[in-house]
């Protein structure tokens, strides 16, 4: 382990998977989207309030200059890099025929309000992402700003959703209904992520841990604390159990665990897929936990 741990470790198989959404007749043209930001955000229906001449077509993300914005389905990229308005923009031609509009992208070169960068892959859009690409699910695509008519105003992903590219609609329910990953990154790179603190329940015999999931770091460089997300680690027959010293304890030893302990999990590094990027089965293969000793 990277430094001394607390409490005692472990070697776990995969978080369990997420359900995917179902959806009406209403939203047969928009599929079940992955949340466009990765990191804290708050937002509100405010889809046609006043702004200026025209009604606000979308949504605002409000979150942290720099966040990691990703691709809320498959889909083509295109970058729009010439509006005053909309500063560095992107769409996201999915592959359910609906189109997306990411605008007010970053375009500084620090964390402040700099307006030293440009529309281009690095800063505005994700590293190596070229125009035209085409890109899968959770994939980051940008970076959260405040570019256009933005600038200086506060960092935000103003969001747009048109159905078979359409008229747009409120993005609301479906951002409200969004699967929201743990973490991003490009698809095949290696992650590794330490997850804290709340245990829920431990049961060997069913070979699962619930955790209610508050911190995380990833090798990204992403960082959340605060968070509220319960996840269920699926336990492997052979998980190795460590105390502080290193000694080996009995597996069972874990089905002692009772709500409110801490807990942390350290992953080993690991491929990303949608699946590990949600946390889902069989995506993040081993970890080693710490518990109370």
């Amino acid at each position: 382990m990277k430094r001394k741990l607390s409490k005692t470790a472990l070697v776990l198989a995969a978080l369990s998977v997420v359900a995917p959404l179902s959806s009406g007749s209403a939203t047969r043209a928009v599929p079940g989207l992955i949340f466009p930001v990765v990191g804290p955000v708050s937002y509100i229906n405010d889809f046609g309030a006043p702004r200026g001449r025209l009604p606000h077509q979308g949504n605002d993300l409000m979150g942290i200059k720099k966040s990691t914005v990703v691709a809320v389905e498959a889909g083509k990229v295109t970058f729009w890099t010439h509006s005053a308005s909309a500063g560095c923009m992107l769409y996201l031609h999915g592959n359910s025929g609906t189109m997306y509009e990411y605008i007010h992208l970053n375009n500084d070169r620090t964390m402040k309000n700099d307006n030293r960068g440009k529309c281009v892959a690095g800063t505005a859009y994700a590293k190596g992402l070229k125009d035209g690409a085409h890109v899968v699910a959770g994939q980051p695509i940008g970076f959260l700003g405040d570019s256009g008519d933005a600038n200086g105003i506060a960092s935000h992903l103003h969001f747009e959703l048109h159905p078979r590219g359409g008229n747009a609609v409120s993005p609301y329910p479906y951002l409200k209904r969004a699967r929201i990953l743990l973490f991003a990154a490009d698809p095949g790179d290696r992650v590794s992520l330490t997850l804290k603190r709340t245990s829920l329940a431990a049961d060997t015999g069913a070979g699962t841990l619930s955790m209610r999931l508050t911190d995380l770091v990833a090798s990204t460089g992403l960082h959340l604390e605060k968070l509220s997300r319960k996840i269920t680690l699926a336990l492997s027959p052979d998980t190795l159990v460590l105390d502080e010293l290193g000694n080996h304890v009995p597996f069972e030893n874990l089905d002692g665990l009772s709500d409110g302990e801490p807990v942390q999990i350290e992953t080993t590094s690991v491929p990303t897929t949608l699946a590990s990027e949600l946390g889902s089965s069989l995506a993040l293969t081993t970890f080693s936990v710490t518990i109370p000793s």
